[in-house]
């Protein structure tokens, strides 16, 4: 009978779309956690056939026919400046070039929107100064309360249907702090690139890389990722350094290295701390560790631990939010806290048991292998082709 389904047809499950996208985000590239977040996103999206319309102010990412760029003409600092520049600016870019689901990345623009990316909720996470100078410090604060104004505007005023927080923590700081759109909040984990982070990757450049430094094979290193020191805890874990003479520090990223390094010259390390800036390599400084540190105050996702556990590293990480998400204490991993005299005993104890650092890394790759790229876009195509078609778009 014309009509009718056979029970084949009945059973067999129907793709689902793949509708046209807009990512709204200040930056997109391969240097920094969210930026890197949103490339692979957008790639991804594109592997399973959604056409990508990109509004930012810079996009690194290959030729694509499927993804159009349109770039916003806004600075990229000083903040203060550059936020409320590219929420106007933005917000007209959104409003000529948007097309089917819209998703901005926290709150950017004033437009309607159908998701609101929450890397991280403002109204809870701490202004940290990267620089010590009084007018920093002052730029600092103006930008935390923008930030806070941006958050409570945009998203009480535009009721996105979905707020996808990058972790269980962050959701519930977005549960407290905005209680109306509770029932909006939705948790997709980011993803990590767990083939281009993998143990023995770059090998043979890593011991070259150390040799470079006059660190030894036979030596241990540990490896410090992140900007914004102060609340990353660079300064307790330099502490840690002084009472685990063992261990070299590799500290990647940016910040006020000359105060850093006078702490720890005063403390008698200052030959074992090795500043390699900010990199868009960071596989290699995995590859050249022994084990990763980060005694930090606040994260939300913290992709860097990810990255870490995923490169077969045994991590040491205080228990803030995506660190709890992965890290099983003594198991994958040891949870720490910011007393120097604590970090160093953990590293003490993987010093002097080298089959710990090996079990502590095997299993921290294995629980990695749950938080790769493909999971996460997964989760993103199929939360926008449900909106799609709610909104017939």
């Amino acid at each position: 009978m014309a009509g009718t389904q056979t029970d084949t047809e009945q059973q067999t499950p129907r793709p689902v779309a793949a509708p046209d996208v807009t990512i709204v985000a200040h930056d997109i590239g391969a240097v920094g956690g969210m930026e890197r977040q949103l490339a692979e996103l957008i790639l991804g999206l594109r592997r399973m056939g959604h056409h990508v319309t990109v509004i930012a102010r810079t996009c690194e990412l290959p030729p694509d026919p499927g993804i159009d760029f349109h770039q916003v003409r806004a600075p990229g600092r000083p903040f203060a400046l550059a936020y409320p520049w590219f929420m106007i600016t933005g917000s007209l870019a959104v409003r000529r070039h948007r097309r089917g689901v819209v998703q901005a990345t926290g709150a950017i623009v004033l437009n309607r929107v159908d998701v609101v990316a929450v890397h991280y909720c403002h109204q809870v996470g701490p202004a940290s100064a990267s620089r010590s100078t009084a007018l920093f410090r002052g730029h600092v604060k103006v930008a935390s309360v923008l930030k806070r104004a941006g958050e409570r505007l945009c998203f009480r005023a535009n009721r996105p249907a979905a707020f996808v927080c990058v972790s269980h923590g962050v959701a519930d700081e977005m549960r407290e702090h905005f209680p109306k759109l509770a029932d909006r909040v939705v948790t997709i984990h980011n993803g990590v690139d767990t083939e281009a982070f993998a143990p023995d990757v770059q090998r043979s450049e890593a011991l070259a890389a150390r040799a470079s430094l006059g660190i030894a094979e036979e030596e241990l290193v540990a490896v410090f990722v992140g900007s914004e020191w102060e609340r990353k805890g660079l300064e307790p874990v330099i502490r840690a350094l002084a009472l685990a003479p063992q261990w070299r520090l590799l500290v990647v990223g940016g910040g006020d290295r000359a105060r850093y390094q006078v702490l720890a010259d005063s403390l008698g390390v200052g030959r074992a701390v090795h500043w390699l800036g900010v990199t868009s390599d960071v596989q290699l400084a995995y590859a050249m560790a022994d084990a990763f540190v980060l005694a930090s105050s606040y994260e939300t996702f913290s992709l860097v631990t990810f990255e870490a556990a995923a490169s077969g590293l045994p991590v040491l990480a205080t228990p803030v939010s995506g660190v709890r998400e992965l890290i099983q204490d003594g198991q994958n991993g040891f949870l720490i806290s910011r007393e120097p005299e604590v970090i160093a005993a953990r590293l003490q104890q993987l010093a002097d048991d080298p089959g710990l650092r090996t079990r502590l890394g095997g299993a921290a790759r294995e629980s990695a292998l749950g938080f790769g790229w493909q999971a996460m876009v997964s989760s993103h195509h199929g939360l926008y082709a449900r909106l799609a078609a709610q909104n017939g778009k």
